[in-house]
């Protein structure tokens, strides 16, 4: 509450910054009943009463006065402090101007005024600090997602330990309905887990021996071994948590220029208003009590702290619905950069497509059948480590092919493979590994099938010996369900789409063409990409790369905002990228358009809404029209808590409420 609020204003570089937005956002805080802040309200709401009866019905002029001193000793004691502590380092803060107009009101005789500014400022901190803590309860509810305890085998027993106590590699047992402790790799066991605490995900998902789970998910179903892979202080989740921590400091620039604005702006306010107070009086001979009043109600009414908390109060409201939905943004700069983005490249494989090779046809030529070309080229491939070879192997597993033993194999970089079987020399890649070894005349290569196959987005593999063409292996990375859509959203919205591959030309169109990309550049290297992110930064100023932050490491880091994809299992990831969506949906692009659009929306709202409140109230305040009461209650507690809450709204909706709002 108010100790946040002083340590705003003695150490940020802002000299109006309020209690909502300072403090440690995981601070775990007391039952509000037995929060001290409240303890000060009620006594100091008792002592204003009892003030005010001996006042107006008592007059008791004297011991009321000391009554609504005492009422501004309890209430006012830190904004007091917070102003001198202020003056010591020359920061003019808000806690200054309230105790300005009070003291001013006390000098006056208007004591029942100065005790109303102070105590009724003192329930505008502490509401805006309960209202703003809702803003931030959903991350620090991450805290208690991941249980204190685990269940460990150790020497053949099963062992219930503190969490922090268990070691890489010992294995966990994780029964239906338990949180999982820690982040690790089934060893044993099948069940489904929601997982919707780190991806969002509505619906559970099954995991089978070999698949990693992670901890603050939950086991729904069946019995688990898991083999621990990180230790507590080093899970996915607590890396969320230090990552949403930390996004904090990382201010957008709307929220710089009001920092450096305030700067200026309380000083300002300070020398305005006692030319409000003496020059009227010495120009014009007009009553100097009059003017002195309306000067500290002048001071009351620019008490900055609407503004001060119009943009990070929304920022923080956007982050912590966006990790609620599995979107981890580590700072509002990213959502405002979101806003004005003007194009979003993708990455093809992982991101475009599913990044799972498949083989969709096998196609014998030259009188070999299609055994014979699945069996070889099987062979020659188990000695490979590529993508390529993964699915080979995988359809030769499926269809119980027998391998045979290669001699003098030798991987030939960027084209193919070459080896022996049966004495015989075998050749598997693709076209240039036949054209650069010249093994036979290029009309022998069906160039016209693989054209057409690579228009429909499919990858075509050569097998052959020094003779001939003997098959042709299609492979096919699935695009994914949801690329289309985002596509066309994007496109509706007036964002420019591209697509970088390292794929050769006829694919990387195959592709590009069925989801309707703007353009495609294809046979990348990763150094062409980020030259390519480049050149799109000079022509739009604003551009965002989607991959898997992790191949796409550089291009992610050139772009000006770089948003990574399936972060939840990729450390990686989420170091590398600004934006880590934790699962491989691409729909939460269309969601992240449309949060930081909403968000920005709500930000220019506050703001506008808080200059104009603050001017039209400034200027009644010299008229003469308002009083000490209104300036406090209407002008500075009210407009505050209004903000807050249009703030809240953005925290408020999750990522299918947020999709069906147009824009």
């Amino acid at each position: 509450m108010t100790e946040n609020h002083e340590h705003c204003t003695e150490d940020s570089d802002s000299s109006a910054t309020c209690s909502c937005c300072g403090g440690d956002i995981f601070q775990e805080k007391p039952p509000l009943w037995k929060q001290k802040p409240l303890l000060i309200i009620c006594t100091s709401a008792v002592i204003f009463a009892i003030a005010l009866v001996l006042k107006k019905f008592l007059n008791q002029d004297l011991m009321a006065e000391l009554a609504f001193l005492a009422v501004v000793a309890v209430a006012g004691y830190e904004i007091i402090m917070g102003a001198f502590k202020g003056l010591l380092k020359f920061r003019f803060n808000m806690n200054l101007l309230i105790t300005i107009a009070a003291a001013g009101a006390f000098l006056i005789g208007h004591g029942e005024e100065g005790a109303a500014v102070i105590f009724l400022f003192y329930v505008a901190e502490f509401l805006e600090d309960y209202a703003s803590e809702r803003a931030r309860n959903s991350i620090a509810a991450l805290l208690k997602l991941a249980p204190e305890t685990a269940h460990v085998i150790r020497k053949g027993q099963e062992l219930q330990v503190h969490a922090h106590s268990v070691q890489l590699n010992e294995t966990v047992v994780i029964r239906p309905g338990d949180k999982i402790p820690l982040d690790g790799v089934v060893v044993k066991g099948s069940s489904a887990v929601d997982q919707s605490p780190i991806t969002g995900e509505s619906m559970p998902v099954t995991k089978k021996s070999g698949d990693e789970v992670f901890a603050g998910t939950i086991n729904t179903e069946g019995y688990l071994e898991v083999r621990v892979t990180r230790k507590s202080d080093e899970t996915i989740i607590s890396r969320i948590i230090e990552l949403v921590s930390e996004s904090k400091n990382k201010k957008s620039k709307t929220e710089s220029f009001i920092d450096r604005f305030a700067t200026y702006y309380t000083p300002s306010v300070i020398l305005l208003a006692i030319a409000v107070a003496i020059i009227p009086p010495f120009l014009w001979g007009v009553s100097f009590d009059d003017w002195f009043y309306r000067a500290l109600v002048l001071l009351v009414v620019s008490c900055p702290c609407a503004l001060a908390i119009s943009t990070p109060v929304s920022m923080v409201s956007g982050i912590t619905s966006a990790t609620r939905n599995g979107v981890l943004i580590k700072g509002g700069e990213y959502i405002e950069e979101m806003k004005n983005v003007k194009v979003v490249v993708f990455d093809k494989t992982g991101t475009l497509t599913e990044g799972r090779l498949e083989v969709t046809d096998i196609s014998a030529l030259n009188g070999n059948s299609i055994d014979d070309v699945l069996r070889i080229s099987a062979s020659l491939e188990s000695h490979s480590k590529h993508p390529l070879a993964k699915a080979i192997l995988k359809k030769a597993k499926e269809v119980g092919v027998k391998l045979e033993e290669v001699h003098n194999f030798k991987s030939i970089t960027g084209t193919g493979l070459k080896g022996e079987i049966n004495e015989n020399t075998f050749y598997i890649g693709n076209e240039a590994l036949f054209n650069d070894n010249n093994l036979f005349k290029d009309e022998n290569i069906p160039r016209e099938k693989i054209r057409r196959l690579e228009k429909e987005g499919k990858t075509t593999v050569l097998l052959g010996n020094k003779q001939e063409i003997m098959g042709l292996i299609i492979l096919m990375d699935r695009i994914r369900d949801d690329a289309g859509k985002t596509v066309r959203f994007l496109q509706r919205n007036g964002i420019k789409t591209v697509m970088l591959t390292g794929d050769n030309q006829g694919t990387a169109h195959g592709v590009a063409s069925q989801l309707g990309m703007d353009e495609c550049y294809h046979g990348l290297m990763p150094e062409d990409k980020v030259e390519k992110i480049d050149e799109l930064v000079q022509i739009y100023g604003h551009v965002a790369m989607v991959g898997d932050g992790v191949n796409d490491a550089p291009a992610l880091a050139r772009a000006n905002i770089g948003i990574a994809m399936g972060a939840a299992g990729s450390d990686m990831a989420i170091e590398t990228a600004d934006v880590a969506l934790m699962d491989d949906d691409l729909a939460k692009i269309e969601y992240l358009v449309k949060l930081s659009r909403k968000t920005m929306n709500v930000v220019r709202e506050n703001v506008t809404l808080s200059i104009l409140v603050k001017t039209s109230f400034a200027i009644l305040a010299v008229l003469g029209y308002i009083t000490l009461w209104m300036a406090v209650g209407i002008g500075d507690m009210g407009l505050s808590l209004t903000v807050i809450l249009n703030a809240l709204r953005v925290g408020s909706q999750n990522s299918n409420e947020i999709q069906m709002t147009n824009y």
